[in-house]
């Protein structure tokens, strides 16, 4: 039976019409990057699983895809290992001898076993569960179940206790698979998967910076438009693979190039004709100094974490919250004035200083959202707007500073549209401390269902082919496809129709292709060296000479 085709959810296919509506948008992307004198670089599609892990929390940890190692690699590393798999497996239902699995690492008690089988049951008997300073149980130390297990299929009723033995066959199996190959600290677990796919472009770049810092020339200002893999649960606007497009600066702390990113955002939103975006910013030293005002600086993820939930759940969800996390009753009286924050950014400032009036490094972060927010207003932004967020805490495993997060058009339900931040030490990871960056991302794949739903994309976007020439036959079609290549060389898209078939079919070919004009080349036009050209929607035709037809075709 044939096999029916499919694709790993959260992955998609594009047809002609949704690549060049996705071409569009990175088009007008890339051309703002570069008008704001970003340069372009590429890294590759995996990058070692070191360089990854461990850099985004635990959660972004679990969404890593991870490369099993190819080739001759598993046959060869450790066939001592597969051979005992194969024995789990063949001794199964063996009794004692299961215990050849765990002891392979004891020559004289393997040897023991092989040749007196006595006195290899009597020590069996007397390490009824084995001891974590005499034995590594494949690497990794012993553990409850792996004891428990082992005592039950050597316990001198082990006869009586058959079912219950039985039940714990598979488990075993199991366990020692499973546990062995996701030990980080064992022999093989790391050598099963050393890259992994990236998870996305910031981490990457950190590295790259690292790497080439040689060559570069600081500040460095970069921009990549590449594809990032996410092991996520799939949902409306959110894909296990999907395109980020990033710009970043590092090499300098200017807070001009927060302002810079600001107006960026507004550009390539109003580029796009998406008008109306809100561009929210908060600043990471804002939180920490609400965290120190209220006692929690130990607490500050649980905190942020609950305040961010407030649009969502309201003052009195958050605050319950806050209190399962062990934060005091009297430091989230010292919040009250944060659940009632509203207004313009200015007014929302003031109301910031009252709470945070006691914090160095809160203030800090409030005389730097004035310093953005006044160069803005006096630059000005075409069509979005920036608001102050403080519930806003994107990222807050690296960034520093500032704290963006782009929100789409009132009335359009959608998560982020972009977001990005301050961070001033990632590249510290890979030994280069001391490196301040600041960077923003743009979503692609949610912009892209943006502009559907808002019907903004242009209706020439999907414009492929303008003209069809339609085949009478081998003498026609060399005349026809003459023609074709004339007018390719003037930059109009043009084909021929390759078989000689019957007119229907090949005008129904253009029609459901959305072609917009044919042209027939018959005995006649041949003769007289015109072109009829008909235009499919009104049905209006003409007979031309080449020069006429490249021009209504131009």
């Amino acid at each position: 039976m044939a096999q029916k085709p499919s694709i790993p959810k959260g992955t998609r296919d594009f047809n002609a019409i949704e690549v060049a509506k996705r071409s569009y948008i990175m088009n007008i992307i890339k051309a703002q990057f570069e008008l704001y004198g970003f340069q372009p670089i590429e890294t590759p599609s995996f990058e070692n699983s070191d360089t990854l892990m461990g850099k985004y929390g635990d959660e972004g940890d679990r969404l890593i895809f991870k490369i099993l190692n190819s080739g001759e690699f598993l046959k060869n590393i450790n066939e001592k290992f597969y051979t005992n798999i194969f024995l789990i497996q063949s001794l199964i239902n063996n009794g004692y001898k299961k215990l050849e699995v765990y002891l392979d690492s004891s020559d004289k008690l393997f040897n023991l076993y092989e040749n007196d089988e006595a006195g290899f049951l009597e020590v069996v008997k007397e390490y009824q569960i084995f001891h974590d300073e005499d034995y590594e149980l494949f690497g990794f130390r012993s553990d409850y179940i792996l004891l428990k297990t082992a005592k039950v299929f050597y316990d001198s009723n082990f006869g009586k206790n058959i079912n219950l033995a039985n039940g714990y066959r598979g488990l075993l199996v199991k366990e020692i698979i499973d546990r062995y190959f996701r030990k980080s600290s064992n022999t093989i677990g790391p050598q099963i998967s050393e890259k992994a796919l990236r998870y996305d472009l910031t981490v990457p770049f950190a590295r790259y910076v690292v790497q080439h810092q040689n060559e570069i020339e600081f500040p460095f200002k970069r921009y990549q438009i590449q594809p990032v893999w996410r092991a996520d649960r799939p949902q409306k606007g959110r894909f296990r693979e999907f395109y980020q497009c990033d710009a970043d600066v590092v090499g300098s702390t200017s807070l001009f190039q927060e302002v810079e990113f600001v107006q960026l955002y507004d550009a390539v939103f109003t580029a796009l004709d998406l008008k109306g975006v809100t561009i929210k910013i908060n600043n990471r030293k804002i939180l920490s100094g609400i965290a120190e005002v209220i006692g929690a600086q130990d607490k500050l993820i649980d905190f942020t974490v609950a305040l961010d939930k407030l649009d969502k759940i309201g003052e009195e969800k958050v605050k319950e919250e806050m209190r399962s996390k062990g934060i005091s009753e009297d430091g989230i009286s010292k919040l009250q004035p944060l659940f009632s924050l509203q207004g313009e950014f200015g007014t929302q400032v003031e109301s910031l200083k009252s709470i945070l009036n006691t914090s160095e490094v809160g203030i800090k972060g409030i005389e730097e959202l004035e310093f953005i927010d006044a160069s803005i207003s006096k630059l000005g932004l075409k069509t979005a707007k920036l608001q102050l967020d403080v519930t806003l805490a994107r990222g807050l495993n690296y960034y520093t500073g500032a704290i963006f997060e782009v929100a789409a058009p009132e009335g359009v339900k959608m998560g982020s549209i972009g977001g990005g931040g301050r961070y001033d030490d990632l590249t510290s990871i890979f030994g280069k401390p001391d490196t301040s960056g600041v960077g923003i991302s743009f979503g692609l794949d949610r912009i892209y269902l943006v502009l559907e739903e808002l019907n903004l994309f242009p209706e020439t976007i999907a414009d492929a082919t303008k003209v069809l020439f339609i085949n009478f036959g081998d003498k026609e079609a060399m005349a026809c496809l003459q023609a074709v290549t004339q007018l390719r060389e003037h930059g109009v898209k043009a084909e021929l129709y390759p078989e000689s078939a019957k007119m229907k079919k090949q005008m129904a070919h253009a029609n459901r292709r959305n072609i917009p004009y044919v042209v027939l080349v018959g005995e006649e036009e041949l003769n007289s060296g015109m072109y009829t050209l008909k235009n499919m929607k009104s049905g209006e035709q003409s007979k031309l000479k080449f020069e006429e037809l490249l021009a209504s075709l131009q």
